[in-house]
């Protein structure tokens, strides 16, 4: 039995692009960012990738990348489940903020703890902890027993709520997952063993102008 997960960070969104803290913000994707989500979707049929259903956020450049990778595929009518637990980590106080001007004000250092600890949130906002809390149950509870009875599945969400997922998945430590960044737009492909574990993973990077 094939276990196919796929994980794709939304592609580059307008805060992205402006250095913004975005959070449970719903900025829409750049030019680049729709580019990014087209390239993936090319990647993935390219290499005969396909799916039955697709998980998404609440958040509208993380449905529209997913919408926009099936659509290249030629799967724009399976199934497509939305959930807030999908969402990225909520940036609190920081939320609107550049990231250059919340370091004059904190400090370069308690912006990175902030950023990148494991259980340090901001200001009235989420640590990664804390995001870790709602997606990983909802992982568990909802998305793994598709992929455990055959069904091939996307994910396409945030570059947090997607770093508790491969946490996990690779078996990252509090301390390792700090140094972990998730690029817009390149999808991450997983095949599990029957006991759920990783039997292998594929991080899709090529160009793919041309795919």
């Amino acid at each position: 039995m094939d276990r196919l997960l796929v994980l794709a960070r939304h592609g580059q969104s307008e805060w992205n692009l402006k250095n913004l803290f975005t959070g449970w913000r719903n900025p829409d994707l750049t030019e680049r960012g729709v580019d990014e989500a087209h390239k993936a979707g090319r990647w993935l049929k390219s290499e005969g990738y396909g799916f039955d259903v697709a998980f998404t956020s609440n958040l509208g450049r993380a449905q529209r990348t997913c919408k926009l990778m099936l659509g290249e595929m030629g799967l724009s009518e399976i199934e497509t489940i939305r959930s807030e637990a999908l969402n990225e980590r909520d940036y609190g106080d920081l939320s609107g903020l550049n990231k250059e001007d919340a370091k004059a004000r904190w400090g370069a250092e308690q912006v990175h703890q902030w950023r990148r600890s494991y259980d340090i949130p901001p200001p009235g906002g989420e640590s990664l902890k804390d995001t870790a809390a709602r997606v990983l149950p909802y992982y568990i509870e909802t998305i793994l027993p598709r992929v455990m009875a055959g069904d091939r599945v996307l994910v396409a969400a945030h570059g947090n709520s997607l770093r508790a997922l491969v946490m996990v998945l690779d078996r990252l430590n509090t301390t390792t997952i700090a140094g972990l960044e998730i690029a817009t737009g390149v999808p991450l492909v997983y095949r599990l063993k029957g006991d759920t574990t990783v039997a292998s993973k594929t991080v899709l990077e090529r160009d793919i102008d041309d795919a």
